[in-house]
C-alpha cells in the first residue's frame, strides 16, 4: 500500500524544487529571519514567500503572497489552498505541495508572490525587474 503513496511524492513539486524556482528570479534572496526552521524568500527585502522545514513531506505547505482578487477563487478551487499560515489572510495563501494543486499552478502561485512585490516597489525599482503575465487556471 505505501508504493502508491511513493509515487505520488515523485510526481509533486518538493520543498528543493519550490527553493530552487524561488531562487531563479531576479534579485531574490534566500534568508532565515524568524528562526532555523523557516526559509523567507525575499526581493528587495520584502518577502514574497516563507515555509518552514519542520513539517513531513505529506504536510509541506508554502505560503505566498496573493493579490485579493485572486485568494478566495484558489482557495474555492483548490483543497490544497488556504488562508496564509501566519499571515494576513487576505494577502497570503498557504499551498500544500501534496495537494489537488498541480505543480504548474504552484509555479503561478510563486511567480504572482513575486510579481505583487515587484508591483508594490517604487517605480524606479520595478525596471529593474522583468514580469511575466500569471494566468491562473480558474
Amino acid at each position: 500500500m505505501e508504493l502508491p503513496k511513493l509515487r505520488l511524492f515523485l510526481l509533486v513539486m518538493n520543498i528543493e524544487e519550490i527553493r530552487e524556482y524561488c531562487l531563479s528570479f531576479a534579485g531574490v534572496e534566500e534568508c532565515t529571519p524568524f528562526d532555523e526552521n523557516t526559509l523567507v524568500y525575499k526581493v528587495e527585502n520584502k518577502m514574497f514567500l516563507f515555509f518552514g522545514l519542520e513539517y513531513s513531506a505529506e504536510e509541506v505547505f508554502v505560503n505566498v503572497k496573493c493579490n485579493p482578487i485572486y485568494t478566495d477563487k484558489l482557495r474555492e478551487k483548490y483543497k490544497g489552498v488556504t488562508p496564509g499560515y501566519y499571515a494576513n489572510k487576505k494577502l497570503w495563501n498557504s499551498v500544500k505541495l501534496v495537494s489537488d494543486i498541480k505543480d504548474s499552478e504552484i509555479k503561478k502561485c510563486v511567480e504572482h508572490s513575486y510579481n505583487e512585490v515587484i508591483k508594490s516597489l517604487p517605480k524606479k525599482l520595478q525596471t529593474k525587474y522583468k514580469l511575466n503575465e500569471v494566468t491562473f487556471d480558474l
